[in-house]
């Protein structure tokens, strides 16, 4: 194999890679972006939590609701 050769498959080999790490790197992007947006969603769900907790939102079983 000469020099030539092995220089195409090379850059062919570096081509591919570069495709590869931008592809990946998009990926942990919108990972990211997703994981902000569980750990809102979490920290709402867990403020909620303790609103139940403390009696702030009790419910009430027989008890009409305010639109009647």
């Amino acid at each position: 194999m000469d020099i030539e050769q092995r220089l195409i498959e090379l850059e062919t080999k570096i081509a591919y890679q570069d495709k590869t790490i931008e592809d990946l790197s998009d990926v942990v992007y919108k990972q990211d972006k997703l994981i902000i947006a569980l750990e809102k969603n979490l920290e709402l769900l867990k403020i909620q939590i303790q609103s139940f907790q403390s009696g702030d939102n009790e419910i009430r079983g027989h008890e009409k609701p305010p639109h009647y």
